[in-house]
């Protein structure tokens, strides 16, 4: 049982009680806003709201939390961009620099570690039944996730009825070429690497480093170690750069919540509510059907993990990217006990194969598409469809303009016209924050699984760089 009376618990209880009167406040203030603005005082309202961003600004000087600090910026930021949407427009500059700045440790991390990883333990048939447990497990938990996609829009048919914009010169802008089997197969395999990390393509990397590491396993003791020594040394460089740029993410995220409500308006929610409604309800079916049974029979330490993963989500939803919140997701897989070779393994990886919010949305999207076009598919079509994603969609990160691509791909497969989808793209920021975070949540998940399976969780302490990330 959890000691309520504990000074942590109580911090603890009243970090939420302050998030939640500063959201029902700020939810409050906007409905009063639409539907009472005649009776109260707008200068009322808009006090009450800066009361309440005022109250909790000061509980995160009290507190010092990295994530209390995310959280605070996220709103305070929506509030910018709903009070000043033209000045909110110009702070994306800032949301580019924290991007920018995530994009420049991605490929030296990834490779160091997964390079270490490897060659440092020399055991590559360890790195081989890692890497087919990993994929088994990738592929169950996304075609769950397309199922559950599938069953919820033939349950809502939030596409029925929505006015279809009639086909534009704007088409050509969407009319990216078709990804054939062979070509997202090949896609996965880099032909220059300089290439590869400047073009942030993370499986080419992954594929990269896995074949430099079994490479340098084979050699000599001799030569092996003082490279192995030095990429050591580029590795904990790079969680210390991490925690750097960490001190930056709330400028950064603020900036990109602030710019996606000025430039879309709080009341874009209403223009496809239903569709909105949808992925995010499928959304949290997938984390209570599917994640969370996992970590139950897993034995995953739920309270633990949640901790661990909530900045990683709060970033990549603020943000719409899962690569801005991987070297945080990184490094907090690692401080609650994961082995660093499996995270460096698994995250990646999963960053291409693991894609459950894109996946689901995926499917989702492509039955919408159906509906709003008056299209009629019989659940033979939907099943097929929903294979064909299940391939398609595991080459998503490695595609430029991934989602998009695939949709667009799948809609050219079953004859589907490609002007719903411009009603998609209205809200599709909206739709990206959500399915992102899921991203980085089930890809957190599988590093824990991965490193329960193979029996080492909590067998090795974290790095002291690391762990102090973590403490923050």
């Amino acid at each position: 049982m959890t000691d309520t009376s504990s000074p942590i618990v109580q911090t603890r209880l009243r970090l939420l009680w302050a998030r939640l009167v500063a959201v029902a406040v700020t939810i409050a203030a906007h409905l009063f806003n639409q539907f009472a603005g005649a009776t109260l005082s707008l200068n009322l309202l808009e006090g009450m709201r800066y009361a309440a961003l005022t109250i909790l600004f000061g509980y995160a000087l009290f507190r010092r939390s990295m994530t209390t600090w995310i959280v605070v910026a996220m709103l305070v930021g929506a509030e910018i961009g709903h009070d000043f949407p033209a000045q909110a427009e110009k702070l994306r500059v800032l949301s580019s620099i924290f991007l920018n700045l995530i994009k420049t440790i991605v490929a030296p991390l990834i490779f160091s570690t997964l390079v270490v990883g490897i060659a440092g333990h020399s055991n590559l048939k360890q790195v081989g039944r890692m890497g087919v447990k990993a994929l088994v497990y990738f592929e169950v938990v996304t075609t769950l996730a397309l199922f559950i996609g599938l069953a919820a829009i033939n349950i809502s048919q939030a596409g029925v009825g929505v006015p279809v914009p009639p086909a534009t010169h704007d088409s050509a802008q969407l009319a990216v070429t078709k990804q054939t089997g062979a070509d997202i197969i090949l896609h996965i395999f880099p032909e220059n690497i300089a290439k590869s990390v400047a073009e942030g393509q993370v499986l080419q990397v992954v594929v990269f480093s896995i074949i430099f590491g079994i490479a340098l396993a084979r050699i000599s003791e001799a030569k092996r170690q003082p490279l192995l020594n030095v990429l050591a040394s580029i590795s904990e460089t790079m969680f210390q750069f991490t925690n750097v740029v960490m001190l930056f993410a709330p400028i950064g995220v603020g900036a990109a919540m602030a710019y996606t409500v000025g430039h879309m308006g709080l009341g874009i929610i209403k223009n496809l509510a239903m569709l909105l409604g949808t992925l995010y309800a499928a959304l949290f079916a997938f984390i209570l059907l599917v994640l969370f049974p996992v970590a139950l029979i897993a034995r995953v330490p739920i309270r633990k993990f949640l901790r661990a993963v909530a900045e990683p989500a709060s970033i990549a939803f603020a943000t719409a990217t899962s690569e801005s919140a991987l070297p945080r997701a990184m490094e907090n897989m690692e401080a609650i006990g994961c082995p660093r070779h499996i995270v460096a393994f698994v995250i990646p990886t999963g960053y291409s194969f693991n894609l459950d919010g894109s996946t689901l949305y995926l499917a989702l999207a492509s039955i919408f598409v159906a509906q709003a076009a008056g299209i009629h598919l019989g659940w033979q079509q939907q099943l097929l469809m929903v294979f064909t994603l299940m391939l398609t969609s595991k080459g998503i990160a490695a595609v430029p303009r991934a989602s998009l691509v695939i949709l667009l791909g799948a809609a050219a497969s079953f004859n589907l016209p490609i002007e719903p989808i411009f009603i998609i793209l209205g809200i599709d920021q909206l739709m990206d924050m959500a399915r992102t975070s899921v991203n980085v949540i089930g890809n957190c998940l599988a590093t824990v699984v991965i490193s329960k399976w193979e029996g080492e969780f909590a067998k090795e302490k974290a790095s002291p760089v690391v762990l102090e990330a973590a403490s923050t």
